[in-house]
């Protein structure tokens, strides 16, 4: 019998978690003709981390699953408005008009809810909880591929597998196994030519912010452009709490350019014939004092 997720998840334990799930039968559903669905999932994404308090820090939609990355931060669930966490859950479950369309939010209604701390306490905890934001991502995008395809019943296997990941090494290793996957299914020739992945996002808003030269920055250096990172909505790789600047991420010190360097030297241990390492992996390893052997240690732990 499977365990209960409150049992797997538990964010004094730590707040990562990598979450993998696939469609029904592990059929191509976001593939063989479905592509486009897969775009559907980014954008959902993307539109509930700007809602729940679950940042995400990595993601691959495939064709028949989905792999995400996120961090738990029921804190800022506990420092919203009352107010502010009635307009978060009616933009995820808006009432509708007779045909089905969204209804604006209305102050009215925003007033009446706020003023019962029962129904505020439990969307509260909803908006921090990862199962409802799971819930939240799988659940709309069945029922479009259900609507398109002209069919009913399940699009999703039942449950998503939790993974807690729980140091460093490991965090860094999901990170890149994550980044990996279309180039692993044969889906990309390099990592940068995958599409509906967090290195792909990342690289896009690079490219957005005319910061994509930068990547290639000495990782001898310490130079950082903030541009890189700056307003993007996954977690940066960079953590910048140490620097005072506020904002979560992976690893402190980890610039995008060694994320980048780290999954093209994974990549290249993961194909066929290239087993040793690239000779450039090494300052990356010195840089966050991660020693190789964990870190092959730390790779093959990932399902």
């Amino acid at each position: 019998m499977p365990a209960p997720r409150s049992t797997i998840v538990d964010e004094a334990v730590t707040p990562w978690y990598h979450c993998i799930s696939r469609c029904v039968r592990r059929a191509f559903l976001c593939g063989q003709g479905c592509e486009h669905r897969k775009q559907w999932i980014e954008n959902r994404l993307k539109e509930l981390v700007g809602v729940f308090a679950v940042e995400l820090a990595g993601f691959a939609v495939m064709d028949n699953h989905l792999h995400v990355l996120v961090r738990l931060d029921s804190r800022k669930a506990r420092e919203w408005s009352v107010d502010e966490v009635v307009r978060r859950w009616l933009s995820v479950f808006p009432l509708r008009d007779t045909a089905g369309n969204a209804l604006p939010v209305s102050q009215a209604r925003v007033g009446l809810l706020a003023q019962d701390g029962g129904w505020v306490a439990k969307a509260r905890k909803r908006l921090g909880d990862l199962s409802w934001f799971m819930k939240c991502l799988k659940e709309p995008l069945a029922r479009l591929a259900n609507r398109e395809d002209g069919c009913s019943g399940a699009f999703w296997e039942g449950r998503f597998k939790s993974i807690a990941v729980l140091d460093e090494e490991s965090l860094l290793a999901t990170a890149a196994y994550i980044d990996l996957n279309p180039v692993a299914a044969g889906l990309a020739a390099t990592p940068e030519d995958s599409t509906h992945t967090s290195l792909r996002a990342r690289l896009d808003h690079c490219r957005a912010n005319g910061a994509a030269g930068t990547l290639r920055d000495d990782l001898s250096t310490q130079t950082r452009n903030p541009a890189q990172e700056a307003g993007l909505w996954l977690l940066p790789i960079d953590d910048h709490r140490q620097r005072g600047e506020g904002r979560v991420g992976l690893i402190a010190g980890c610039t995008p350019s060694c994320h980048l360097r780290l999954v093209d030297a994974t990549s290249r241990v993961l194909r066929d014939g290239k087993t040793s390492l690239a000779p450039e992996l090494a300052p990356i390893f010195q840089r966050l004092d991660v020693d190789q052997d964990a870190w092959q240690a730390a790779r093959k732990r990932v399902p």
